[in-house]
């Protein structure tokens, strides 16, 4: 079915322009200027709301009752059509580290979920760990943290090649290795949870790695030896304008000024923003649990951020995608560039930006809809407008 959005502002990669969207057979097939309604189709009229390329989380655990490493299908479906109500219209469902049966049961159940009607498109997998920093570990499971094991992370890549992403802290023995052979196959290999020197980061990005997960949180800092400061790698990730960074843009984890620290230094080109959500996302306060499964660990959901249940840290977001944006406009990001970093920035760091990630002719419609207040009004999918 042909249809066309009108009466809209366009949220394009260089600004902001009235206009619309002509839609046929799930991809843009134009864009519209002022006033123009063409025939022959269905109209919706976005009564002067903007009008967004649909938004891309590259980071995310679950929502809605439910995390990726439940282990079923149904786990896929409920945390993504969740989020899909909230303009998530591509994502990369990211698992945690957990036992190994659990990890690949959720890759498995992975497979299963691909091409279900009602979800957000899946990227691939972004696997967050398990060769992260002890010292770094904030609420990963330290039962699972370990050295890189090529016989165990090749035979992974191996038997699912849907894994896209990759992230790890590469001070540990064998990391730059595993980079390297990410790099060969065409996965993306992030920094997260690490303790490396800024030394280290520039040898990691030698070796592959291109991004870094959840900037600010658990990537170290400046320490001192001897007296001197030795950076880490927090001021590697502004310093190096190779690496793309994730920020978490949920309004708790980071405060605007560091928001806009970070837009400053790298611009909306080398800006993700992620929500990093938990299961708890779209619901409200109250007890929940990080991971899958009775292995998971409690936390406590109040004041709209997850906490570890004696309040020393976050441990994930409850954010949709939604939240993102609007905290990242009240940081001073400019509508363009915050839209950008939610929906161009992620599709080229996924090598997805040829269908993906912009208002542009020939590209998939999905699309998303919002109120001046930056409220959704209605998200489309694939051209297909989602209901309820």
């Amino acid at each position: 079915m042909r249809r066309a959005i009108v009466n809209g502002m366009l949220v394009l990669p260089d600004g902001l322009r009235p206009g619309g969207v002509l839609i046929d057979g799930g991809r843009i097939e134009a864009l519209l200027g002022p006033g123009m309604r063409p025939t022959g189709c269905e109209i919706a009229d976005a009564q002067g709301g903007y009008v967004t390329p649909g938004f891309i989380d590259l980071h995310v655990h679950g929502g809605g009752g439910a995390d990726f490493t439940d282990g079923g299908a149904d786990s896929f479906t409920a945390a993504g059509r969740m989020h899909l109500r909230h303009g998530t219209t591509a994502m990369t469902p990211t698992l945690l580290a957990c036992a190994p049966e659990r990890l690949e049961a959720s890759l498995r159940a992975y497979e299963r979920a691909l091409g279900l009607p009602g979800l957000p498109e899946f990227l691939g997998v972004h696997l967050e760990g398990p060769y992260f920093s002890k010292e770094m570990k904030g609420a990963q499971d330290p039962r699972y943290l370990k050295n890189p094991d090529p016989a165990e992370y090749l035979r992974l890549l191996d038997r699912y090649p849907f894994v896209r992403r990759w992230s790890l802290a590469p001070e540990l023995p064998g990391a730059l290795e595993m980079g390297e052979a990410l790099r060969r196959r065409g996965v993306i290999a992030s920094i997260a949870h690490t303790s490396a020197t800024l030394d280290g980061v520039a040898a990691a990005i030698r070796c592959g790695f291109s991004s870094i997960s959840h900037f600010y949180s658990c990537t170290s800092t400046i320490r001192r030896k001897g007296g001197y400061r030795i950076p880490g790698a927090t001021e590697a990730g502004l310093l190096f304008d190779e690496l793309t960074l994730e920020l978490i843009a949920d309004g708790h984890h980071l405060p605007d000024s560091l928001i806009r620290l970070v837009y400053k230094v790298k611009g909306a080109p080398r800006i993700c923003l992620v929500t990093d959500a938990m299961r708890a996302a779209g619901l409200g306060d109250g007890p929940s649990h990080l991971g899958g499964g009775p292995e998971g660990f409690p936390v406590i959901v109040e004041d709209g951020v997850a906490k570890l249940p004696d309040r020393s840290a976050f441990a994930g977001s409850v954010a949709t995608a939604d939240i993102l944006l609007r905290t990242a406009l009240r940081a001073g990001l400019p509508m363009a560039d915050a839209v950008r970093a939610l929906t161009l920035t992620p599709a080229e760091l996924m090598g997805a930006s040829s269908r993906l990630g912009s208002l542009a002719p020939g590209k998939d419609a999905d699309l998303v809809v919002l109120s001046p207040e930056i409220g959704i009004k209605a998200v489309y999918a694939k051209g297909s407008p989602l209901e309820g």
